[in-house]
């Protein structure tokens, strides 16, 4: 897909999404990226340090917010620029043995600024898990067709 920035417009919506966490996910990524803190998958470790349970890694949340971004942008290469500020833990239940998911990462995106000389939209993403922001100042830079 190839997105016109004269097409788009300061506050535009790019879309939503709703991604279902699960512990399986975190061990998964724990293995991918190498990150085996055990305050992401022994319950008694993460409430042993004071936390309300397996927290999910933030690289995990933040790269899970960029997907509506990516596929937005029909190109993981367009976004050339990504930052946040973690704020909240996501914290994600045990649901082994039931299709439920431990925890719910609810993302959408808007048009935050548009820079036609660098041929660039800045995205403003919105996270949110439990009715709480995960995520604050989550702005990803896409570089445009």
């Amino acid at each position: 897909m190839s997105i016109n920035i004269a097409g788009l417009t300061v506050g535009q919506d790019i879309g939503s999404r709703s991604i279902a966490v699960t512990r399986t996910d975190l061990v998964k990524y724990a293995g991918a990226s190498g990150d085996f803190n055990p305050i992401h998958w022994n319950e008694a470790f993460a409430t042993g340090v004071g936390l309300p349970g397996v927290i999910a890694h933030g690289m995990f949340t933040m790269g899970a917010a960029v997907q509506l971004v990516t596929d937005w942008a029909g190109d993981p290469a367009a976004v050339v620029d990504f930052q946040t500020r973690f704020t909240k833990p996501v914290p994600v239940a045990d649901t082994t043995g039931t299709p439920e998911a431990g925890a719910v990462i609810e993302v959408s995106g808007a048009i935050g600024a548009l820079d036609a000389d660098a041929g660039t939209a800045r995205v403003d993403l919105t996270v949110v898990s439990a009715g709480q922001k995960v995520l604050v100042k989550a702005q990803a830079v896409v570089r445009l067709a």
